[in-house]
């Protein structure tokens, strides 16, 4: 379980692709701290497992289903990437839930600077932005930010200075693409109120039974 609060960012050393495997190769040094072999890291928001480390960085295993996912298999030497380690249990929740599982991809549209801030406009399909709301949260590379506007093709976020350094979001241009998660809870409550088929009957969640429970 990661927040999306991004603690540094990190290079590609070697990215290896094999028939049915990719190994993925990076610089780090704070998120090294403390870590293990088998620990998680979340790259660009991908979870990865931690399969070696050295003194200035670690490689991970890259599932087929991840590349597909995600953008990680556009990645080449020299790359740049946010890193998070797993959220620890006595520390402060600063961002969201995030899973580091990714749901899909999404196209830069365009930067527009506000003020001090950055608003950034990504394009996405239907099936992830039905789970995107405005204000609510979204991590984008990993990066947990607040939605500012949603329309039927594109959402907007908005970056402030700190966030625009600190990771590797402003450093993409238009047309580039960027990793999803939308909010876990939306996803677990559209499951819920709208179950299998092959469930029986009195584990299906209806209207009469919220209005029954106060809903």
């Amino acid at each position: 379980m990661f927040t999306g609060i991004v603690e540094e960012m990190g290079t590609v050393r070697r990215l290896t692709k094999t028939p049915g495997r990719c190994e993925l190769e990076l610089t780090a040094s704070k998120v090294l701290e403390g870590t293990k072999i088998g620990d998680s890291i979340a790259v660009s928001g991908v979870c990865l497992t931690v399969i070696s480390m050295d003194a200035d960085g670690f490689t991970a295993d890259v599932m087929p289903e991840t590349l597909r996912r995600s953008n990680l298999g556009t990645l080449k030497p020299g790359s740049m990437v946010n890193l998070e380690r797993a959220m620890a249990a006595d520390g402060r929740f600063g961002g969201h839930i995030v899973a580091g599982h990714i749901d899909g991809t999404g196209k830069i549209q365009s930067m527009q600077p506000e003020g001090n801030a950055m608003l950034v406009t990504i394009g996405a399909t239907s099936e992830l932005l039905r789970y995107v709301v405005e204000k609510g949260s979204i991590a984008i590379d990993g990066i947990s930010l607040t939605v500012a506007k949603v329309t039927h093709s594109n959402f907007t976020v908005s970056l402030i200075p700190h966030t625009g350094e600190e990771t590797t979001l402003l450093k993409h241009r238009p047309g580039e693409i960027v990793n999803l998660e939308t909010d876990i809870i939306g996803k677990y409550v559209e499951k819920l109120m709208k179950p299998t088929t092959d469930l029986p009957e009195t584990n299906k969640i209806t209207m009469e039974f919220l209005a029954e429970n106060g809903f």
